[in-house]
């Protein structure tokens, strides 16, 4: 019996060795999933809308789980760029900013390219802000670019998304 017993203390400190190692990595694999659902999307499609004489760079926020993360915990955008979020069907919209730490403003666009309405966003925030009526788009942008070019409700946005006959 005693024989036995050394014959399988070193595969069983073998085994511990392995399950340790193997929850080490486990716990490693963890903590990088929940860093990277705390670092901003990465490496989205771009596109290029027009509204007016003003270009628009957007990254298309495209699947559901796109759409989920959108802005949230970015710490900077460009002034000239923003995010269009690209929905399967024309319904009424509604955004919030949990974990955005940018004021934004939404616009909620109508299939054709017309903003429906206008929403100036706070950071970090759960208020929900919502489409007047059923968009299949809403491009975000930072808080103020709309204002400072005087774009409102009714202007047209142009660009691949609204070029799609439906």
């Amino acid at each position: 019996m005693q024989i036995m017993k050394h014959c399988l203390l070193p595969s069983i400190t073998s085994a511990t060795r392995t399950i340790k190692s193997l929850l080490a990595s486990l716990a490693f694999l963890g903590s990088a999933a929940l860093f990277a659902q705390n670092a901003p999307q990465q490496d989205l499609q771009r596109t290029t809308l027009t509204t007016g004489m003003y270009q628009i760079t957007a990254q298309v926020a495209l699947t559901p789980q796109q759409r989920e993360i959108g802005l949230m915990f970015r710490k900077e955008m460009p002034q000239h760029e923003g995010m269009i979020f690209i929905f399967e069907e024309p319904s009424q919209q509604c955004f919030w900013m949990k974990n955005t730490l940018l004021p934004l403003t939404a616009a909620f666009v109508a299939d054709d390219g017309t903003i429906v309405n206008l929403e100036d966003m706070k950071p970090q925030t759960t208020d929900s802000h919502c489409s007047t009526k059923p968009v299949r788009y809403v491009l975000e942008m930072n808080q103020g670019w709309f204002a400072k070019k005087a774009i409102k409700a009714g202007a047209r946005l142009s660009g691949a998304p609204f070029d799609v006959k439906r």
